[in-house]
């Protein structure tokens, strides 16, 4: 049983080791050189960035759910 648990240990170190390791060779610190025509255009603000990602999903979310709603009542009333 003891043989089973080490080679188990040794197939979660190992994977943990490879995981670390892959995560190190990508890390931010190689972005901060330049690519040949990168060009970043200006950041966006908090209002900007919250609109973009919060609010325009949950509005595109109802206005889906809107749609759907409105097409299956649509539906029952015929049959």
């Amino acid at each position: 049983m003891s043989n089973k648990v080490n080679k188990n240990a040794l197939r979660a170190g190992t994977v943990t080791a490879g995981s670390a390791l892959l995560m190190l060779l990508s890390s931010p610190a190689f972005a901060l050189t330049r690519d040949d025509g990168d060009d970043p255009g200006p950041g966006l603000s908090v209002i900007e960035t919250l609109g973009l990602y919060v609010v325009t999903p949950i509005v595109l979310f109802l206005v889906i759910a809107g749609l759907v709603a409105v097409g299956d009542k649509s539906r029952k009333k015929q049959g």
